[in-house]
């Protein structure tokens, strides 16, 4: 089933139009993932999804057309943006800052600490600094809390952008590996990567979006052997 269907979307920096009739689709249980080199608009294509920047086109969400629906609604809907720079309060406790992915939802203590230890098992890094300061963390403990806060929501959708920026190889890879266990937990994934090899060889689905538009889309394996894509993309990209 469809969970995100976007057609022909636009959207604009103020009078510029950063990307140019952009359409694809993410189903249930799967990861999409879209690539293509810096400028051409894939941290703007979810910016617009997330509501966060003017569109036009049309945008439906579990068969709901979004519209010009607020952030908060999209967020009561199920889908999350996990963003590049990650947006942590790094004057705030781990702890706090996961409570925090909860705002739209019941505030009940009980509710939170179900939530909570979900995440910690999922993260025992996190558990481990649950009263650090975020501002303290290293650069991969930031990526796990700025997951687990999201996970807090219980999103259907995570979109997740540039999950391994300024990530060691290692990390990468723990990065990636917690990615495929939330598909497998029923968590959809869209995944915008600079890192076009590590995001296909964990993605189902593909798309290349160049100067604003989607120029290429195929499943994940038929892009790793695809002769454009391997020549511009994946001799720079390494897992």
């Amino acid at each position: 089933m469809t969970l995100l269907e976007v057609k022909d979307l636009r959207v604009f920096h103020g009078r510029v139009e950063a990307v140019h009739r952009a359409s694809l689709r993410v189903d249930e249980g799967s990861i999409v993932t879209v690539i293509g080199p810096n400028g051409a608009g894939k941290t703007t294509l979810l910016a617009a999804l997330m509501g966060l920047l003017r569109c036009t086109g049309d945008v439906r969400f579990a068969g709901t057309m979004l519209g010009a629906e607020a952030v908060e609604s999209r967020v009561a809907r199920g889908l999350c943006l996990v963003p590049e720079r990650r947006e942590l309060f790094g004057e705030l406790t781990v702890e706090d800052n996961l409570v925090l992915g909860a705002f739209q939802r019941e505030r009940r203590r009980r509710v939170l600490e179900t939530e909570l230890v979900n995440v910690f098992q999922r993260f025992p890094r996190l558990k481990e600094r649950r009263d650090q300061l975020a501002g303290t963390l290293s650069g991969g403990e930031r990526q796990m809390l700025a997951l687990g806060r999201a996970l807090m929501a219980r999103p259907k959708l995570l979109m997740l952008d540039e999950p391994s920026l300024g990530l060691a190889p290692l990390v990468v890879r723990e990065v990636l590996r917690v990615i495929a266990e939330l598909r497998a937990a029923g968590v959809s994934i869209l995944l915008v990567e600079q890192n076009a090899r590590a995001a296909l060889q964990v993605a189902d689905y593909g798309y290349v979006l160049e100067t604003g538009e989607t120029v290429l889309e195929g499943s994940a394996a038929s892009l790793l052997a695809n002769a454009r894509v391997v020549d511009t993309y994946l001799g720079l990209a390494r897992a």
